[in-house]
Parts: structure tokens; C-alpha cells; sequence
């Protein structure tokens, strides 16, 4: 069966070069930036019948140095750009999600422009915080009415937990050491993220954003009825039906990681009639090895005959991702 992949990386040699030169050869606490090369993609592609893959720089970003925004920038144009030259050089392979130098507004908001009138951007990628102003900061505001006038997809993207102390400095939150932030943490941060997203009102501000939440909803379907309830503790009202309605209308969901057989039964029944509607494939790569890549797609074969039709599948791996994206 067909399949597009939404949830992929790239690590371009200028931005390979960026991130290793400060400090993040082994980010998140992985064991290395891995090797990447558009032909080794391919290959994969072929291997998994994948059409078309959507690139995009992973944790930590191109923010990579939170106290030198003009280098952000920089690093991010280069990126963009090196990701826009990979996708004209290898068509119809691929197409990518732009990054932004956030927390920088004046340069986020430029780059929002030139990635998608010089560059051909499909969208934009963001971290779940960036140097710990996490979305749905009222900072970001300017950031968000502009991706809202654009009409874009905002394809959300875990990162470490970081804190922005006092004075500006910004400290990085590493529990349990020993293992990759990836393997849990990542799924708290994101979570977070949507969270803050959904109480501070920014989704419900900005109709005209489409939003990617990555790895099945993280965490989000088995506390959403907690955060929306919350409220109540107060005074005020449950919100949970409110926020239940929103991620069904403005989101979609990859399921990147290990959703089968368990994690995408929450996330189906949060969403409820139709929820395979907002379903969208992942693979990780090349984050997630190939090999493991293809288990897990065998996996999701599996899973996907015991839970979803033939046509729920075909949604799930390429019809949804075809409409969202005109392709």
C-alpha cells in the first residue's frame, strides 16, 4: 500500500557541521547524529513503497545557541535552503517543512516569507519549546498570527524539556540520564506544548493553522480529560469536550514511533467517529534506523488489520497526507 511520510528527517552537511560544533554531536542524549544522504532515503522509500517523504530538521532545532540570535538566523536560512535544494534536486522524492529561528520573532517572521515564496516550503517545523519558551507563549503571538495569515501546517516536533530561568539563561532538564530523551521525555514535552497551545486559546485564535502533533498524540489522549477538567478546581468550567473538538477539527496525527498495538487505541478513541481521519504516517528516519523502520512498519501492517478497514488503512498511510497536502 502507498504510503507518505510526514514525519522525516534530514541532516544536511551545513547544518551536520552546525549542530557538532555546538555541542550537540549526540543530541538529546542519543548515541550520535546519524548519517543521512537523499539516496540512502530513497532507498528506503522504494523498500516501503513510500512516494513522497517530508523533510524536516529535528531536536534541537537551529536555534542552537540561545543567547545568539543572528546566528540562528543564519543557520537557519542555510538549512531551509539546503533542504528546498535537496527536494529540486531529487523530485518528486521529497518536499520539507521549513524551520524557524524561534524564540527570535523579527527573524521567525521573515524566514515564515522567505521559505514560502523563494524556497517552496510545505509548512513549518517547530520544536515543542525553544530554548523553554514553549508554543502557545503569549511571546510567540506575532509568530502564530502570521502562520495564521499564510494559511500553513505547523508540524510540532519534540525537544528536550528546557526552562527559561530569571536572568535568560536557560537550563536544560535532564531526568533520568541514562537514557535518550527521546525514548520518554520527549513525549511529556510535546505534550506540554499541545497543551499550553490548547489553554492559552492559541489554537482556538488562529482557525486558519493546521496542526501536525507528532508520535500518535504522545501522552495527550490519557490526561486530555485532566487538563480540560481542571478548570473546575477553580470555579470554572470543564473544558475537555471544547479541547476534544479542536484537536478532531485543526490536527492530524503521525503515528512515527511504536502506536500498534496499544498507544493508537487511546489516540482513536480521544478523536472518536472517524478518527482514522486524522491520521498521518511517520517513520523517524533516519533517527530511527532502516532496519528498525521497517519492523515497525511490519508492525503497523499488523496492527492496522486487526484495528482499521482497507480504506481507514489507505487513509492513514497516504490519503489524509495527500489532502492536507494537495499532492
Amino acid at each position: 500500500m502507498e504510503r507518505v511520510d510526514v514525519h522525516c528527517h534530514a541532516v544536511p552537511p551545513g547544518y551536520r557541521q552546525h549542530a557538532i560544533d555546538n555541542g550537540h554531536g549526540m543530541p538529546d542524549g542519543m548515541p550520535d547524529l546519524p548519517a543521512w544522504s537523499p539516496e540512502q532515503h530513497i532507498a528506503l522509500m522504494k523498500r516501503l513503497n513510500i512516494t513522497k517523504s517530508i523533510l524536516s530538521i529535528t531536536s534541537p532545532g537551529t536555534h542552537l545557541v540561545p543567547t545568539k540570535d543572528h546566528y540562528a538566523a543564519k543557520i537557519t536560512r542555510q538549512a531551509n535552503e539546503e533542504l528546498s535544494n535537496i527536494c529540486v534536486n531529487h523530485q518528486p522524492h521529497f518536499a520539507f517543512f521549513a524551520s524557524l529561528p524561534l524564540p527570535s520573532i523579527q527573524e521567525s517572521l521573515l524566514e515564515i516569507d522567505h521559505a514560502l515564496d523563494n524556497l517552496g516550503a510545505v509548512g513549518f517545523a517547530v520544536m515543542s519549546n525553544a530554548n523553554g519558551v514553549y508554543l502557545g507563549d503569549v511571546a510567540l503571538d506575532p509568530v502564530f498570527e502570521k502562520l495564521n495569515a499564510r494559511k500553513t501546517i505547523l508540524f510540532i516536533h519534540p525537544t528536550t524539556c528546557n526552562v527559561l530561568e530569571r536572568g535568560g539563561e536557560v537550563h536544560t532538564v535532564k531526568p533520568l540520564e541514562q537514557y535518550p530523551r527521546p525514548m520518554m521525555e520527549f513525549m511529556f514535552d510535546e505534550t506540554r506544548a499541545v497543551a499550553n497551545l490548547l489553554l492559552s486559546g492559541t489554537v482556538a485564535r488562529y482557525p486558519d493553522i493546521t496542526f501536525i502533533m507528532s508520535h500518535c498524540g504522545c501522552v495527550l489522549p490519557a490526561i486530555l480529560d485532566r487538563i480540560g477538567s481542571f478548570a473546575m478546581v477553580g470555579g470554572g468550567e470543564n473544558r475537555s469536550n471544547e479541547f476534544r473538538k479542536l484537536l478532531r477539527e485543526r490536527f492530524f496525527f503521525d503515528v512515527a514511533g511504536s502506536p500498534f498495538p496499544d498507544q493508537i487505541r487511546g489516540l482513536l478513541r480521544m478523536l472518536g467517529s472517524a478518527g482514522e481521519q486524522r491520521l498521518v504516517y511517520g517513520t523517524d528516519y533516519p533517527f530511527t534506523p532502516d532496519k528498525v523502520v521497517v519492523h515497525l512498519a511490519d508492525q503497523m501492517d499488523v496492527g492496522c488489520k486487526e484495528l482499521l478497514g482497507t480504506d481507514q488503512t489507505h487513509a492513514m498511510y497516504s490519503g489524509n497526507a495527500a489532502k492536507v497536502f494537495g499532492l
